[in-house]
């Protein structure tokens, strides 16, 4: 069962919002819009409704950033239920491509985060096996992943008294993808040791002891792993049964292996026909070569590189049909208590305006691509079905849905009709909408630095909002340089860094945050006092009316609340946000004089982000010396030690001291 446990109650409009969406769901309104200013607790109106209706829960943001604040906040609200982080696991991916016009060919360039890999893992698990799941993903959730049947059917289940001999459980681990490593021992690996066999779950989360007596498991003992550094517990619990899935989504049992690799043969012959007889020879050869390589390895290992380019054959679908995603996990029956039973659970789309688009446009990006690779003998046809879901697959897939949105788009109000849009409007704490003046962006970075200078004696933070990422670092630099705490953010800041930084923001190690366009939906900093647009009167994507009332949010926690928009003309766009930031300040002074409520800040506690990457610190004492050769000799030595980490650090301060001695 779902448990919410908040040091709150419903207050506001919050009563009504939930009563209303809990209702809709019931009666089977398939879509509906819950309309939420920033700060009404749109978080909390959503958890709500979730204890309510009693179902396992997909919450989908646009953003890797928003999601981690999100997956905490469901966290805190369902501490004994399985609530996931689904994301991308790349810290950095380029995908493969080729370009004809310079004969171009870009392998795909990408990098795991082990953490993130471990995490999905873990999500995926619980999904297959609780009811009482709640999954916080990013739009990367609609992406192939494989199979769920054949996740579950290729998973090991293990019980004493079982007869198995050793080296056939070596076996089996092998083949689900487990490492034998008794060395470097980690998740997704496992060791032997005389008679026990220990495995490190793919999750990360446990140890796995199975102690033989000949060929029969005479005991399975679990040790519970904490942290980053996978700190041991040391206390032993006995398992009467251990089911043991995967380390890798794609794997493929043995007998089905074998036909989906006569399958790719037969595609590859009848692809090199094609080839050929258009006279592409130079493509044939190569597509043969690459091809061929694949599948020696899938024969040998069990996988290859590239492995999800075949995952149709795997799978064996058919061609064009939709591939298998995280919502067909949700779909999946899974095994309860009270037997196996089909699924019904919920979909909230949060901040819909920016998400629904992303969703749309994903699957028409991704076949672009792959038509080129195809063509020119990189992949065979069946690539293209390695891809995300169409929006009609999407929409297919899925049955009630709640867009969360404090600027839905055309189409969530449409989806729902007037009938079904949900406005929640009121802040419990009787915060206003901010204040909005424009000024000339002749002297702009000067006026700035004055008004940040007045936040900062008042211990309050400031959001600084530029158009390009060149601008936010330039920006960001020179406000350092002007002796202003600042840090920039943007996509290229690893996306398990990020909610470091805002959390560093709220702790008080910086007093600015520049940004493009990772500032805007959802972000919840209450200390947040001013937000300032740069080019606010730059018609686009990133200056819409949308935007700007979405930027405008992030003022919206502070009783002194005040946005300011660098722009020389008043647009279209900033006409119609101020009309509804106005609106809606409007309705809540009403509210506050009804009921006699005086404004009063947020108080919302700064939580510890449990994913971030720890880094060496550095001893202060190096940060004092000023002498370039006793530096020097100091990275020569961290390097030699193998602590490269300390000699690029060292690097970097090495690198600043001969600026600065230039100048």
């Amino acid at each position: 069962m779902f448990k919410l446990k908040a040091p709150f109650k419903p207050t506001g409009d919050q009563p009504q919002a939930i009563e209303k969406l809990t209702k809709n769901l019931k009666n089977g309104v398939l879509h509906q819009v819950l309309l939420g200013v920033t700060g009404s607790g749109k978080t909390f109106t959503m958890a709500s409704v979730i204890e309510r209706i009693q179902r396992p829960t997909l919450i989908i943001s646009h953003n890797k950033m928003l999601a981690a604040q999100l997956y905490q906040e469901f966290k805190e609200f369902f501490p004994e239920n399985a609530v996931h982080y689904f994301i991308s696991y790349y810290d950095y991916y380029q995908p493969e491509a080729y370009i004809p016009q310079t004969d171009t060919y870009i392998e795909k360039d990408a990098k795991i985060n082990e953490e993130i890999d471990r995490l999905r893992h873990a999500t995926i698990q619980d999904v297959l096996t609780r009811q009482d799941v709640i999954v916080v993903a990013s739009v990367s959730c609609i992406y192939n992943i494989g199979s769920p049947e054949a996740y579950q059917k290729v998973s090991l289940e293990l019980k004493p008294g079982q007869k198995i001999k050793r080296k056939d459980l070596i076996s089996h681990l092998t083949s689900l993808q487990y490492q034998r490593n008794d060395i470097d021992f980690r998740p997704g690996t496992f060791r032997v040791r005389g008679d026990v066999i220990e495995i490190f779950t793919i999750t990360g989360k446990e140890i796995i002891s199975i102690e033989f007596c000949g060929d029969k498991i005479e005991q399975i003992m679990k040790r519970e792993v904490k942290g980053k550094d996978f700190e041991m517990s040391n206390v032993k619990c006995q398992m009467s049964n251990l089911r043991l899935f995967p380390a890798h989504f794609w794997v493929t049992p043995q007998e089905k292996l074998n036909i989906a690799i006569e399958n790719i043969k037969l595609e590859l012959q009848e692809q090199l026909k094609i080839l050929k007889e258009k006279g592409k020879l130079l493509e044939a050869q190569r597509l043969e070569q690459r091809t061929k390589y694949d599948l020696e390895m899938l024969k040998e290992t069990g996988f290859c590189h590239g492995i999800e380019n075949y995952s149709r054959h795997l799978e064996f679908r058919k061609p064009g049909e939709p591939p298998f995603v995280l919502l067909d996990y949700f779909l999946h029956p899974h095994t309860n208590d009270s037997g196996v039973g089909a699924r019904d659970f919920l979909v909230i789309i949060d901040e819909s305006h920016q998400t629904i688009p992303q969703l749309k446009a994903m699957s028409n990006q991704d076949r672009a691509r792959k038509e080129t690779l195809i063509e020119y003998g990189f992949r065979l046809p069946s690539a293209l079905d390695n891809r995300p879901l169409t929006f009609k697959e999407f929409n297919e897939k899925v049955n009630q849905i709640i867009y969360v949105s404090a600027t839905p788009a055309e189409y969530e109000k449409k989806k729902s009709g007037k009938k079904f849009i949900v406005e929640q409007l009121i802040r419990p704490t009787g915060l206003l909408e901010p204040s909005i003046e424009i000024r000339p962006t002749e002297n702009q970075v000067k006026d700035l630095i004055s008004e940040i200078k007045k936040r900062v004696k008042k211990r309050q933070k400031v959001l600084v909002l530029t158009l390009t990422k060149r601008l936010a670092e330039a920006l960001s630099e020179f406000l350092v340089e002007k002796g202003i705490r600042t840090q920039w953010i943007h996509a290229e800041i690893k996306t398990l860094e990020r909610p470091h930084l805002i959390k560093n923001l709220r702790e008080g190690k910086y007093d600015v945050l520049v940004g493009i366009n990772l500032l805007r939906e959802g972000l919840d900093l209450p200390e947040v006092a001013l937000v300032a647009i740069f080019d606010a009167d730059k018609e686009g994507f990133l200056r819409s009316e949308t935007t700007l009332i979405q930027i405008m949010g992030r003022a919206a926690r502070h009783p002194e609340g005040h946005v300011i928009l660098y722009a020389d003309e008043i647009t279209k766009s900033i006409k119609a946000a101020i009309k509804e930031v106005n609106r809606r300040r409007k309705v809540q002074v009403e509210y506050n004089k009804a009921h006699n409520i005086i404004p009063k800040p947020i108080i919302k506690a700064i939580r510890e982000w449990p994913f971030t990457q720890k880094k060496k610190e550095m001893g202060p004492e190096f940060w004092v010396i000023k002498d370039v050769k006793l530096l020097e000799k100091e990275m020569r030595e961290a390097s030699k030690n193998l602590d490269f980490e300390r000699a690029a650090q060292i690097r970097d301060l090495i690198k600043k001291l001969k600026v600065k001695s230039e100048k």
